[in-house]
């Protein structure tokens, strides 16, 4: 047993979040993600019991967010023509505000298809249970000063 770690992180998402280095990124992926496809090159941890949000809080306790990168925050962005509203956006917001002094400012938007092909690259996908549309996350590490 450890202190000050969240207990939704498990042994095995720590272990990855160690072994990333600066710029390594890391997906947060909702239920509707092809996270094992997409992750054939990546790690692909299964947390299907949780949401994003609460897997994102946990994980920017630990994890520092680039800060040479303009947006290392980003989501997929809703294709033209989907009539889907997308309110986890706002909390996401709030959590990287907690977790990093550029607030929203550090958010940025992919769009869909150049987000799959980013995600291919990942070092690492977390599927989560998370039910929202469109609440695919993108994280890119930092260094720990």
């Amino acid at each position: 047993m450890l202190k000050g770690i969240p207990k939704i992180l498990s042994p095995e998402l720590l272990k990855v979040l160690c072994e990333m280095g600066h710029s390594d990124r890391l997906v947060i992926a909702d239920g509707n993600f092809p996270a094992e496809s997409m992750g054939k090159d990546a790690i692909v941890i299964r947390m299907d019991g949780h949401g994003a949000c609460e897997v994102l809080e946990a994980i920017l306790q630990l994890f520092p967010l680039d800060t040479y990168a303009e947006h290392p925050v980003n989501l997929m962005q809703v294709m033209p023509g989907d009539m889907v509203e997308t309110p986890i956006w706002k909390s996401y917001e709030k959590i990287v505000g907690s977790a990093d002094d550029r607030g929203a400012g550090a958010i940025g938007q992919i769009e869909r298809f150049a987000f799959y092909r980013e995600a291919r690259s990942a070092y690492a996908i977390i599927a989560t249970g998370e039910r929202a549309l469109y609440a695919n996350i993108m994280l890119q590490k930092g260094v720990v000063v």
